[in-house]
């Protein structure tokens, strides 16, 4: 069996701009990943005939991006029952509203886990799929819950640093 990773699609080159940061919280948390480039419209049998593969060679978590009509998400969830998370790309004259929607708005039976618009969305899905793979994985849970303590304590010293600046 396979050691379980995460697949990310983008929808285009563009799109590898945001969703860098959700390889690099993948990375961080010692989680495999990796990235295609793959659409919903312009290369539907070849994102069908990925998702497929990407579950045969044991991928348990899809992070799709794509900006614009982002039908990505939907399309992968419509050939997966594992979990999907979309992450809408700011991107065009709608800066990522009309991504969120296509993103979000899916019919019901067939989820997909949506997150924030942009690069925030991009990191936060990189923990998403990282809580969802630490379900089996006490190691990955402990790495994960480490993250959280250390992101608080940034915060901490970022305010002490501000406190002392202000006296």
């Amino acid at each position: 069996m396979s050691k379980p990773f995460v697949s990310i699609l983008l929808g285009s080159q563009s799109d590898l701009t945001v969703m860098q940061a959700t390889a690099d919280i993948l990375k961080r948390l010692q989680i495999e990943c990796e990235i295609k480039i793959t659409s919903a419209h312009r290369t539907p049998s070849i994102t069908q005939q990925f998702i497929s593969d990407a579950e045969a060679r044991g991928c348990q978590v899809f992070i799709a991006g794509a900006g614009l009509a982002a039908h990505l998400a939907g399309a992968i969830a419509a050939h997966t029952t594992k979990p999907v998370i979309g992450v809408p790309i700011d991107a065009g004259p709608l800066k990522g509203l009309d991504a969120l929607l296509s993103t979000v708005q899916m019919p019901g039976g067939v989820p997909v886990a949506t997150v924030a618009i942009g690069e925030s969305g991009a990191k936060n899905a990189g923990y998403l799929a990282a809580q969802i793979l630490s379900l089996g994985d006490d190691e990955l849970a402990e790495r994960v819950k480490k993250d959280r303590v250390a992101t608080a304590e940034k915060v901490q010293s970022q305010d002490q640093a501000l406190q002392a600046s202000l006296k």
